[in-house]
Formats: structure tokens, C-alpha cells, sequence
């Protein structure tokens, strides 16, 4: 995995979760980790974990300016980012029609204009130096759609849209932007969603053909391989990580 050896690597949300299990996947390969979360004191948590230089960082993903300070302080005290991982994200399952447009605001500003605001600050600086790996996290509701989840699959699917366009974009300066797409992964976020359905849970383990929900380090595995040299001819694409539950 020499690609993150000696690299800065952005991962937003990376408090609890998959976030945190990338972190520490990513340190664990020689990154120097920018540990982003609107909460910092698991971000503060975390990058103890990841110890080596990683550091823990407060970002409001939904903020611009939160984000452009998080990513200026990211490059004092780390360097330039080579890597930045788009895992912050949230939701709320309800029936559509149930829903409020509060509601609506905040999944999409949460999961999908948070990749745009990353993406924006980091980009630049990439671009300059002719490298860089993003890979952002969406769903494999995006893919299939997820009953009680319709603004949440929009805004994930938002997300892929995004990622292969900015692809296209910006081949010619060597920097790979791919999609990964959890299927349900055994999260805190996810249980509490299952507190309020304690059926959820079994019945989509049933659902996936593994039998059983996806752990964080799984979903980790899969982004440090996009960021790693065994993948710097793939761009562009979307991986699901499901258990099977979605074939593509």
C-alpha cells in the first residue's frame, strides 16, 4: 500500500464509524491523518488512536468556511493532502411522506453538499501538484433506492453523480476520484436507526446473501485499497461493499 506511506490523508467524520475505522486503517498504512469531525472530542479520541502525526481537526462539513479553515489547518501542521476521504454523513429513516423539508436540508447538506465543500478546498492544491486521491462515501441506497431513506439516497446518489464528473475532470492531473457504497454496516448510527425498528436489523441480514452486516474495517479495507498504487489506474468508479446485497 505504498501509496499512503508518508501521505496526508483528510477524513471527514471520522470520530465513530466507518470514518474512524478508515482513520485508523489509514495511519496504520503510514498516512498522517487529519481526523475531521464536527465532534471533537472523538475526533480527539480517534486521533490518539491513529497516534504516529495525525491530529484531530473540527469541521462542519456543511460550513465552507468550517471546512476551508479545517483543511488550512490540516496543511500547517500535516502538509499538503494527497488523500481526502468524503465519509461524513447522516440520516433519518422515515417514510418520504412523513418527512420534513428540515429534514430534507439536512441529509442533503450533511451528506451531499459536504462532499462538494471538501472537494472544493482540497482539490485545488491537488490540481497544483498534479496528485491526489479522493474517494467519497455514498450508499447502495443511492444504487437500488432504501425504503424510508428517499432524500438520503438522493443526496447519495448525488454523490456519485458528482464523483464521476469531477473524474472526468480532473484525469489529465493524475488524481483518482472514486465512490464506495456501504451496504448496511453494524455503525452506532446504524443502531440507533435499528432502536426505533428492532426488526430492521435482522431483516436486512437476512436480506444480505453473507448473512450478516458489514463491519467498519471492511468498509476500510476497500478505501485504503482506492487510495493505494494497486489502484492508480481506476477512477472514476463505484464499489459497493454489501455482502452481496447489490450486484452489479
Amino acid at each position: 500500500m505504498q501509496r499512503t506511506d508518508s501521505s496526508v490523508a483528510f477524513v471527514s467524520g471520522a470520530g465513530r464509524g466507518i470514518g474512524r475505522a478508515i482513520a485508523l486503517k489509514l495511519a496504520s498504512a503510514g498516512a498522517s491523518v487529519a481526523v475531521a469531525d464536527l465532534d471533537e472530542r472523538t475526533a480527539g479520541e480517534v486521533a490518539a488512536e491513529c497516534g504516529g502525526r495525525s491530529v484531530a481537526i473540527g469541521a462542519d462539513v456543511t460550513d465552507p468556511a468550517s471546512v476551508r479553515a479545517a483543511i488550512a489547518q490540516t496543511e500547517r501542521v500535516l502538509g499538503p493532502i494527497d488523500i481526502l476521504v468524503n465519509n461524513a454523513g447522516w440520516d433519518k429513516m422515515e417514510p418520504f411522506l412523513e418527512s420534513s423539508e428540515e429534514t430534507w436540508a439536512k441529509v442533503i447538506a450533511i451528506n451531499l453538499t459536504g462532499v462538494l465543500n471538501c472537494t472544493k478546498a482540497v482539490l485545488p492544491g491537488m490540481v497544483e501538484r498534479g496528485s491526489g486521491r479522493i474517494v467519497s462515501i455514498s450508499s447502495d441506497a443511492a444504487r437500488v433506492g432504501s425504503s424510508g431513506e428517499a432524500v438520503y439516497a438522493a443526496a447519495k446518489a448525488g454523490v456519485i453523480a458528482f464523483s464521476k464528473t469531477i473524474a472526468r475532470e480532473v484525469a489529465r492531473h493524475q488524481i483518482n476520484v472514486n465512490v464506495v457504497c456501504p451496504g448496511p454496516t453494524n455503525t452506532d448510527l446504524f443502531q440507533e436507526i435499528a432502536s426505533d425498528n428492532p426488526r430492521l436489523a435482522d431483516a436486512l441480514k437476512r436480506a444480505v446473501p453473507f448473512g450478516r452486516l458489514a463491519e467498519p474495517d471492511e468498509i476500510a479495507d476497500a478505501v485504503a485499497f482506492l487510495v493505494s498504487d494497486q489502484a492508480r489506474f481506476i477512477t472514476g468508479q463505484t464499489l459497493s461493499v454489501s455482502g452481496g446485497l447489490t450486484m452489479f
